[in-house]
Order: structure tokens, then C-alpha cells, then sequence
């Protein structure tokens, strides 16, 4: 992906410890004097333990006198569209144009409908965040009366206003392909965070948001890209704080990656941070920007697939710039259900009826998709199980119920994955495998290998779904769980790799069948 040029910023995350809120409000002051250029907050109004960030940001903001104070990311479903616009605009009025506006469409759902919000669906929660947008837009616009119909949230004669003292970003926070094409088509920027996104699917999700942005006949440097950053052991950066400079400007110069924030809990780490850090990473990047050399070396690329694996189209795939998105260079499990050297190549292109390339690009945003769900399928059972291994003892009886909460927010979120992911493959093995096997005989081997690691697919969710049952239950084991987890993690990349390896070039000239 490219560098679209933007200026760097660099930020932190504070969390607003109900019990110790004034600790936030320091390490803000500190971030100030640090020469950092944000300070943004969580916003869960559902969770007791956590003070409510509008009123945490307006402390900060009074508090500092440079940095610019944002949710990160600010709770839609809890916080009316026309309340947020007039919440930022106001307390941008009151800094003289040091707010900026983060925005999520929920997730959590279980404690949003427990704080009497609606728990929306996917596809109803994108269409509230678009509908969210254009109210806040139009209620920034001064001066009218405002009319807008919604499903979700609408206007009916509301008089606009107050205008903020600048313009005031939307930076969106989006995983899904549905909710990045959103960030294209109307948001000022992509918040995504390492746990969910990590640096390896970055790329995918630029490549759904500059295609929106250019449908929407908008340039893709119109939207920033910022960064959640989560460093430590699998997370990003890596290593101690003198490696990260060449990581964050490599992600600035290959991604365009220009806003990073980093979650601190001590005052030394903003210091080293805004002093140590960040001069070096601008430095790195404005002499790669100038022609100089930029950040040293990356890590190794993954590894060349065996003989006839493509990790791209040739032809016209690659001239109508669908790409396959390369094998996993990281394994997580040891075993293995199925010998990758025996996959069979789909043979060389020939002639077909059409070359158009949305049925392959949808192919890719699918998979996407069902990548960036595997992450958050990671990432919370990761949560979830350190949180087993906690110490009981000194937990309240209300602490206990919420974990076993937190393990029936695992099992749902595991169900739901599972279940969209077989229905995924059950659609290919229908509907589109049986078109292109007729349009192309000769893919008939790599299409009979691709249904038959559905059906090894197929298993390890049966398995990981064995596994999820006994942990709740109380008779299952963590390393268990982890284990099927990790075994469907690379299971499913390695699968998706190369079905869009075989598959995008025939599909560009067949289509789907549907």
C-alpha cells in the first residue's frame, strides 16, 4: 500500500479507572509535555469500572494545553448521533480546536442491551453508523433546519449547530469489509487496533478503504490511517522501545499508516515515548520521504508456496489489480490435517466470456471478513482465558458471575464465527465450485482439494466447538481450547490463501453462477 503522505501524529490511550480517575488526567499532563499529539480514552459507558469519557476528555483538555483529546472509539449505540455532534462540537469550542471525534458501532452487545441500548446486526449496525454520520455532519453545518429519515437515527427539523472551532475529524473504528468500505465512502479516517488488526491484515483493509474512497469518487489520502498500537510478545511493536522506531516508519512508508497511539499506564513510558520514539520515527520517515534511506531491513517474506501456487493473479487478474492475499508465514499449531505439497494447480488461463473483476474482489472481501473474524476470535479467547487464570480468591461474587459472562461472550462469538464460516463454504461448494468446474473442467482438481479441506475445516469447528462446550461447562481444559483455536487459525488462513491463489483468475473470467 502506499504512503499517502500525511503528516505523523503520534498519541496514547488512557484508561479512566473509576477507581483512581485522576491518574489519567496526570499521565495526560505528561503526554502534553511529552510533545505527543494526542490523548484519546475508551468509551464504555456500559462498565462501572471505568469513568465516562466525555467527562474524562473535557478534565484533560483543561488540564493540557497542546494535545488533541478523542474517544477511542466513542459507543454508538449508547450515545445519540445528535448528542455526539453537539458533545464534540461544543467541547472543541471550548479548547479552541483540540477535539477530534472517534466513532464505533458497538460491539459488546450483551452489556450495551443490559444498559437499555439496541443490539443491532451486522448489517444494521453499518447502516446506523452511516446514518450516524451524515446526522453529525449536518448538525457541524450551521444556520438550517435539518431533515434526515433514517432506520436507525434521523433529524426532523432540528436546528443545527454549534459549529466546531475546526474541522473535526471522524476517525472510524471498522474490522469487517462492510464497515471499511463505510470508512471510504464517508469517514476522515481508519482507527483499527493490533489485537483485532494486526499489521499483516492491515493491508487488506487499506485496499477495501482506498477502492471505497474511489468509488465514492474521493482520493484515498482523504482518509488518515491511525494505529492502536499493543506492543509487547504477539502484538506490535516488537521488542524493547529501540526497535520500534523502524517498525512504525516502515508502517507509515509501506502502509501510509500516520497516526500511532500507544495504551500507557506509567508516566516513564509517554516520556520515552514522545522523546525517544517519536523524533526518531519522523526522522525515519522524512528521509525515506526526502529520497534518503528509510527504515532498515523488514522481517523475512513469508515463504515461496510449493511449485505452481500462486500468491497473486497472472493475466488479467493482475492488470485488474485483484490480489491474492499470501500464505501465513506464522504457524500457530503443530499439526496438520492435510499435506499443502499436494495441492493441485488450477491450469494456465484461457479464453472465457467476460473480464470483470468484482466477483473476484468480493471473493477477497469475504475472506477478509472471515480473517479479521478469526483475529477477534483470537483476541478474545485470549482475553477470556487469561482472565480464567486469575487468582479467584480476592474476586467478589459479582467479578466471579462476570467471568462466567465473559466465557458465554466467548461461546456465542465462537458459535456465530463458526456458523458464518460453514455457511461460507457450503455457498462454494453449491454454487460456485459446480459453475466453474462446468466453465473450466480443468480446474476440476483444485476444486475437488478445496471441498475437501471444507470438509477437514468442517472438523476442527466441530472440534473447537467440543472444546468451547467443556470449558464453559467447567470440564475442559485452557491448553484444549487454545489448542483448537490456534488449529483452526491455521487451518483456515492457509485454506483461504489458496483458494484466492487458484480461484480469482477464473472467476474473473467466469464470474460466480449467481
Amino acid at each position: 500500500m502506499p504512503d499517502y503522505g500525511h503528516d505523523l501524529l503520534f498519541g496514547t490511550v488512557l484508561v479512566p479507572s473509576a477507581g483512581d480517575g485522576n491518574s489519567a488526567v496526570a499521565l495526560a499532563r505528561t503526554a502534553d509535555l511529552a510533545g505527543l499529539d494526542l490523548v484519546s480514552v475508551p468509551d464504555h459507558p456500559y462498565q462501572p469500572g471505568m469513568l465516562d469519557a466525555w467527562a474524562v476528555l473535557a478534565v484533560i483538555a483543561a488540564s493540557t494545553s497542546r494535545v488533541r483529546v478523542f474517544p477511542n472509539v466513542a459507543n454508538l449505540p449508547l450515545r445519540p448521533p445528535a448528542v455526539l455532534a453537539r458533545t464534540a462540537a461544543s467541547l472543541d469550542l471550548l479548547t479552541g480546536g483540540r477535539v477530534e471525534l472517534g466513532l464505533g458501532a458497538g460491539a459488546y452487545w450483551d452489556s450495551i442491551a443490559a444498559d437499555g441500548g439496541p443490539r443491532r446486526t451486522p448489517g444494521e449496525a453499518v447502516r446506523a453508523t452511516r446514518e450516524a454520520i451524515e446526522v453529525i455532519r449536518a448538525l457541524w453545518t450551521p444556520g438550517r433546519q435539518v431533515r434526515l429519515d433514517g432506520k436507525h437515527y434521523g433529524l426532523h427539523g432540528a436546528t443545527s449547530g454549534p459549529a466546531p472551532a475546526h474541522p473535526v475529524s471522524l476517525w472510524i473504528g471498522a474490522v469487517g469489509p462492510r464497515m471499511l468500505d463505510l470508512v471510504g465512502t464517508a469517514g476522515d479516517g481508519w482507527l483499527p487496533s493490533v489485537p483485532h488488526v494486526p499489521p499483516a491484515r492491515l493491508g487488506a483493509g487499506h485496499r477495501i478503504v482506498d477502492e471505497a474512497a474511489e468509488r465514492a469518487g474521493r482520493a484515498p489520502a482523504d482518509v488518515r490511517r491511525l494505529y492502536n498500537l499493543s506492543p509487547g510478545p504477539g502484538g506490535f511493536p516488537e521488542g524493547p522501545p529501540a526497535a520500534w522506531p523502524e517498525q512504525l516508519a516502515a508502517l507509515a512508508l509501506e502502509h501510509g499508516t500516520s497516526a500511532f497511539l500507544l495504551p500507557a499506564h506509567h508516566p516513564d513510558l509517554l516520556r520515552m515515548f514522545g522523546e525517544d520514539v517519536v523524533p526518531a520515527t519522523r526522522e525515519l520517515v522524512e528521509r525515506a520521504r526526502e529520497g534518503g534511506p528509510g527504515p532498515g531491513p523488514r522481517p523475512a517474506a513469508p515463504p515461496v508456496p510449493p511449485a505452481g501456487r500462486r500468491t497473486e493473479p497472472s493475466g488479467d487478474g493482475d492488470r485488474l489489480a485483484v490480489r491474492a492475499t499470501p500464505p501465513p508465514a506464522e504457524r500457530f499449531s503443530t499439526e496438520r490435517p492435510w499435506d499443502e505439497s499436494t495441492r493441485p494447480s488450477a491450469p494456465p488461463a484461457g479464453p472465457g466470456r467476460r473480464r470483470d473483476p468484482a466477483p473476484a474482489r468480493n471473493l477477497v472481501a469475504a475472506h477478509d471478513g472471515l480473517r479479521a473474524d478469526l483475529d477477534r476470535l483470537r483476541e478474545v479467547a485470549r482475553e477470556v482465558l487469561a482472565e480464567t487464570l486469575e487468582p479467584g480468591a480476592a474476586r467478589s461474587e459479582i467479578q466471579k458471575l462476570s467471568l462466567r459472562q465473559n466465557n458465554w461472550t466467548l461461546g456465542a462469538y465462537c458459535a456465530s464465527y463458526c456458523r458464518v464460516t460453514t455457511l461460507h463454504h457450503t455457498r462454494e461448494d453449491e454454487d460456485l465450485f459446480p459453475h466453474l468446474r462446468r466453465s473450466e473442467p480443468g480446474l476440476a482438481p483444485v476444486l475437488d482439494r478445496l471441498t475437501e479441506e471444507h470438509h477437514a475445516i468442517q472438523g476442527v469447528i466441530d472440534r473447537l466447538d467440543r472444546e468451547l462446550v467443556a470449558f464453559v461447562e467447567g470440564g475442559g481444559r485452557q491448553d484444549g481450547l487454545a489448542a483448537a483455536v490456534d488449529l483452526l487459525t491455521d487451518v483456515l488462513l492457509s485454506h483461504l490463501a489458496y483458494e484466492e491463489a487458484e480461484l480469482i483468475e477464473p472467476m474473473v473470467r467466469f464470474g460466480t453462477g449467481w
